[in-house]
């Protein structure tokens, strides 16, 4: 007799672990989770053991967890193989349904926001009146939109596109244009729009994320002609100007599919099968950032390459860049002390590369710091150079480690697996030197990191005092 007295439930699978007959309560359940009778086995919990006593032969039992959208399901289960019809028996007992918790709200809300994020084709930043700070934008028919907001920086986003169903051309209520459906002149797919707001530490309406979602698959794009020779077997292919644009948006609902289950968005799901799709999320994030990497090691190799210098102020930057990363900072304790309002320095440089370093040595600052520690992002007047220098209180560099913290395909030589391709302070270096400059770094063992990056100061500009926090290391 089966654990827990009595059996409950009696069932019957074929060799392709399809359900062929069952008793209530189990037949009740395998419809609330999606599947018929006949049907494959819609119960994860059930089908994963079913499939490993159908394969090993063997007697199986177990303690299994379910539930159907309102109840919380454990049963004893006992799974046997039938030789003979290559199917298995199944006996089930000890049914316990308990109600689901509540759903969170906020919780909820978060989930949809990280999941926004990570399909987004175009991500903006917007101050508290919806006017444009920055953009962002990965795929190809946005590439003029995107254009057009960075030169119109301060303007609001509505006057770039036109939201369907009003004619009205100044910023509505954000909770009006909190997923409305938006056209954009020259792509012919159609898009959504979310407005994730931002509020200051006073609670204070701050700004707004702004991303640009499609289910429409970008149009392929047109493969050129290539007249030189194939690249040696050692180096990265032509993935950037090919392939990336191809790849970016699969990938990405790829990540969202997996955030989705991960997160229980679609419906209940066992807690093994949620890790699973965290593994799936992982992965996925790997890759794109994979593929962003190499389309960026294509651009800044290409001898064409060259950056688009500009009058900018390194300490909105500085901001800008602590403000895209502060969530995931925050998730580990870490504070960024980035310069006050009020503070600046002018530079030469471009503006969206200076950002795209910043952002790589921020992110790793993060990567690398213990929980609960701090970075600082500070600023330097040196002459004909102007020096932004991110300082965290990781673990440090060796000297040997410095040495190859700027190689191809080094992932800093510290400690931990931070998954990255190797390519991020490499790339920066490139940038670096592009725009006139250069990217170094001090460290000792230790004592954390302080990497520097130097740009063509604004030798024009009036150039204010900056001041300096107490309690950061000294800039």
């Amino acid at each position: 007799m089966a654990e827990g007295g009595a059996w409950q439930a009696r069932a019957q699978c074929d060799a392709r672990d399809c359900l062929t007959a069952a008793d209530e309560p189990l037949v009740g359940l395998q419809r609330r989770c999606g599947g018929e009778l006949p049907g494959p086995l819609a119960i994860p919990a059930l089908a994963e053991l079913v499939a490993k006593a159908r394969s090993l032969g063997l007697r199986l039992a177990r303690r299994i967890m379910a539930n159907d959208g309102q109840d919380q399901i454990q049963a004893w289960v006992e799974v046997e193989p039938d030789p003979a019809t290559g199917g298995c028996s199944i006996v089930v007992s000890n049914w316990q349904a308990s109600p689901l918790p509540p759903e969170d709200p906020a919780e909820t809300a978060q989930r949809r926001a990280a999941i926004d994020r990570t399909v987004a084709e175009l991500t903006a930043r917007l101050d508290a009146a919806q006017g444009v700070l920055a953009v962002d934008a990965a795929a190809p028919d946005l590439a003029d939109l995107a254009a057009a907001m960075t030169s119109g920086v301060g303007q609001p986003w509505t006057d770039f596109v036109t939201v369907a169903g009003s004619d009205h051309h100044q910023p509505l209520h954000w909770r009006l244009l909190d997923g409305a459906q938006i056209e954009v002149a020259g792509s012919q797919r159609s898009w959504r729009a979310t407005l994730l707001p931002e509020a200051g530490a006073d609670g204070a309406l701050r700004g707004f994320e702004l991303c640009l979602t499609s289910q429409e698959a970008p149009a392929p794009v047109p493969q050129r002609p290539r007249s030189a020779p194939a690249m040696p077997s050692n180096e990265p292919g032509p993935v950037g100007r090919d392939i990336a644009p191809v790849l970016r948006q699969p990938i990405a609902r790829i990540i969202a599919n997996a955030e989705t289950i991960r997160t229980r968005l679609a419906g209940p799901l066992a807690e093994e099968y949620a890790a699973y799709a965290a593994d799936i999320a992982a992965a996925g994030q790997h890759l794109l950032s994979l593929v962003e990497d190499l389309a960026d090691l294509e651009v800044v190799e290409s001898e064409e390459f060259n950056t688009a210098p500009d009058r900018i102020d390194l300490a909105d930057v500085a901001r800008r860049a602590a403000g895209i990363l502060g969530v995931r900072a925050a998730e580990r304790g870490i504070t960024i002390d980035a310069p006050r309002l009020g503070e600046h320095l002018p530079a030469i440089a471009e503006f969206r590369r200076v950002l795209q370093v910043l952002l790589n040595l921020v992110g790793n600052a993060i990567r690398y710091s213990p929980e609960n520690s701090q970075i600082w992002i500070r600023l330097e007047d040196a002459g004909a150079r102007a020096r932004l220098i991110v300082a965290d209180q990781g673990p440090g560099l060796s000297p040997e480690q410095q040495a190859r913290v700027f190689e191809k395909f080094e992932r800093l030589g510290r400690s931990g697996e931070d998954g990255g391709s190797g390519l991020g302070l490499y790339i920066s270096r490139r940038l670096a030197r592009a725009m006139g400059g250069e990217l170094t770094v001090e460290s000792a063992l230790g004592q954390g990191a302080r990497f520097i990056l130097e740009v063509p100061a604004d030798l024009l500009a009036l150039r204010p005092t900056t001041g300096h926090e107490e309690g950061g290391p000294d800039a």
